[in-house]
């Protein structure tokens, strides 16, 4: 299956990203960041949707507002970025376009970042904004958690901590190119070294390092959460290219979480790169899997 012209806006934006890097091996975190800041660019904006920012639970974050939809539904989404870089505001547009095809709100929130902040302060923040929904009046039935690369970790991680602090759990998770392997083992880490034009071994190690601190366990089922316990999960929808490094972590997940009974559907989509809903309203291949993920989404 051959891609579309569209989609290769997304792979030339990280082999940029990557050349930089390459080229400066001394760039500051602060330039990294800024670097990342231009994850929006693949996302053409979405129609029909306003946003506002708010503070919740003294958590800076974005909401996406779609015209029309259900205001009692909500999306809680954690961005990517290695849980160093990325923001609300690079990913406020691909938020939108996913509550906007699911027909609910969005709240993308700003989570502490590391090295500043390590583990466990992303999850502390995304369970303290969870509780305040609830707190608002959303029933965790009509709460989806959703994330993509260490934000896809943290929107499964945000439940199997709600679960073990005996919260009610949302009604769905949906997961793009979820990063959860710690230990970097997974075998598509070499086999398509060559074709992921952003993310290697050696950029997992240096954000790991990042996220996990002097503290922080590889194997910490909260941190990785390919070591945790899937029994009693909600349903569960996971995303990722062939062409990424991290598929396997995508295979993975579904393996262990269909082995504990959860109902997850996995979608991999052929040629694609690294959270390729990025190219939501420009790509074909986007588009057509946020169909896919309002289809699964209405079924329940």
């Amino acid at each position: 299956m051959s891609t579309s012209p569209q989609s290769d806006f997304l792979r030339a934006l990280y082999q940029s990203w990557s050349d930089r890097m390459a080229a400066n091996p001394a760039m500051t975190l602060a330039d990294l960041r800024s670097l990342f800041d231009e994850w929006h660019q693949p996302t053409l904006e979405p129609e029909g949707v306003t946003y506002k920012s708010e503070v919740l639970a003294g958590v800076e974050a974005i909401w996406a507002l779609p015209h029309g939809a259900d205001t009692k539904k909500v999306i809680l989404y954690t961005h990517g970025g290695g849980f160093a870089v990325g923001s609300a505001a690079s990913h406020r547009k691909l938020a939108g376009h996913l509550a906007k095809h699911l027909g609910a709100t969005a709240v993308v929130i700003d989570y502490r970042r590391a090295p500043e902040h390590p583990y466990p302060a992303q999850i502390e923040d995304s369970t303290a904004v969870y509780k305040e929904l609830l707190a608002r009046g959303f029933k965790a039935a009509d709460i989806v958690t959703s994330g993509d690369s260490a934000g896809g970790n943290l929107a499964i991680s945000t439940v199997l901590k709600l679960r073990q602090d005996g919260v009610a759990l949302p009604g769905a998770v949906i997961a793009f190119s979820p990063w959860l392997d710690m230990e970097h083992v997974g075998k598509t880490l070499q086999t398509n070294a060559a074709t992921d034009a952003l993310v290697s071994k050696a950029v997992l190690e240096g954000m790991s390092g990042m996220f996990l601190g002097e503290k922080g366990s590889r194997t910490d089922p909260l941190a990785n959460p390919l070591k945790a316990d899937y029994t009693g999960f909600p349903r569960l929808y996971i995303n990722a290219g062939s062409a990424e490094t991290l598929l396997d972590n995508a295979q993975d997940l579904e393996r262990i979480a269909k082995a504990a009974g959860v109902n997850v559907t996995l979608s991999v989509v052929d040629g694609m790169q690294h959270v390729f809903p990025f190219l939501a309203g420009r790509a074909p291949e986007a588009d057509d899997e946020l169909r896919r993920i309002a289809q699964w989404f209405k079924r329940a």
